[in-house]
Parts: C-alpha cells; sequence; structure tokens
C-alpha cells in the first residue's frame, strides 16, 4: 500500500480525511503517525499559498506524496476576516468558545442578510516528482447568533447552513463531509490520486 501523509495535527481534521479518502489505496497518516515533527511557518498570502508550502515542503522530507490543507472562515461584513488566520485569529491559544463569540459580538444587531460567511478550503497535493496540484472547496453560509452543537470542530458551532437549518457542528459527520468545503475540495483531489 503506497503511503499519503496528510500534513496535520489536527485530530478533528484527520478523522474526517479519512472518513472521505479511506476507499483509497493509501495508507493516510498524520505528520506524526509518519515521525515528521517540523515548524513550517506558513507566511503565504492565500489559502493556495500556504497549502502549496506545506505540501511541497513535507514532500520533499517524506519522498511520498503529501496533501496539506489551508482552510479557514471568511466573514464578509468583516472583510472576509479571519480567512487565512483563522487559526491564529486572537491568538493560537485562544479557545474556539471565545474566537466564535468575538465573532458572534462583531456582528451583534446586524440581521442574517448581512451576516453571510464561508468556509473556504484549499487542499495542495504534492507528488514526489515536484508536481504540485491544488483544489479548492467552499461552502456558504451566516454566522448564526450563538454556539450551536456538538459534533465538528473550530468555527462549526456559528457557521449556519440556511439550507439544512442548522450549523456544520449540528450535522452528522457524513452530512458535514458531503456538503463542506473540506469534503467537496478532498473528492476533487481524490480525482487526482
Amino acid at each position: 500500500m503506497k503511503k499519503l501523509i496528510f500534513a496535520t495535527g489536527n485530530e478533528g481534521k484527520m478523522k474526517e480525511i479519512r472518513m472521505i479518502l479511506g476507499d483509497l489505496d493509501y495508507e493516510i497518516l498524520s505528520m506524526k503517525e509518519a515521525g515528521i515533527d517540523v515548524d513550517i511557518v506558513e507566511d503565504g498570502k492565500t489559502f493556495e499559498e500556504n497549502a502549496i508550502i506545506k505540501a511541497t515542503e513535507i514532500s520533499k522530507l517524506a519522498g511520498c506524496v503529501v496533501l496539506a490543507d489551508d482552510s479557514g472562515l471568511e466573514v464578509d461584513a468583516m472583510d472576509k476576516m479571519p480567512g487565512i488566520y483563522s487559526a491564529r485569529y486572537l491568538g493560537e491559544d485562544t479557545p474556539y468558545s471565545v474566537k466564535n463569540q468575538t465573532i458572534i459580538d462583531n456582528l451583534a444587531g446586524l440581521p442574517d442578510e448581512k451576516r453571510t460567511a464561508r468556509f473556504v478550503c484549499v487542499i495542495a497535493a504534492a507528488f514526489p516528482d515536484g508536481r504540485v496540484v491544488t483544489k479548492r472547496g467552499t461552502i456558504e453560509g451566516i454566522i448564526g447568533h450563538e454556539e450551536k452543537g456538538e459534533n465538528g470542530f473550530g468555527y462549526d458551532p456559528i457557521f449556519f447552513v440556511p439550507e439544512y437549518g442548522k450549523t456544520t457542528a449540528e450535522l452528522s459527520p457524513e452530512e458535514k463531509n458531503r456538503i463542506s468545503h473540506r469534503g467537496k475540495a478532498l473528492e476533487m483531489i481524490k480525482a487526482e490520486l
């Protein structure tokens, strides 16, 4: 079985990735499982640039196919922030409950039609021969007025999907993977693998 490394330490992400890519003929490893412990500076200006930086650096070290994603939440009323800074928004060690409440507070008094937002995920696949492919997936929604749901992670409890009448944290993992930004990007990357 061929080895594929997904450049993340996020267990929530790894669970989603394994569910979506599980039927491929690859052994899917996190960086930790692959024994890779490096800090990569993601200094790109876009989701694409950051995903490519991560995937190519790890692929050079590992000599196998490496997938990396850069994803985040873009809130239109906040000038598309936190965007590429989603994980580091308000500081890397700040709990998401605080980040989520800050976003809710920033939008206080705004009607739903002005609370538009999207999750963006760009996945880069770096191949040992130096080839790099990127795919972008998005899901549109609105920022809720309070946290709801126990599933998912990060900003999921405040990201409301009107056609489902739920936040992404209220969706089952299967439902979320079917419609999420990461699910869409992974399905497109799957075709490349």
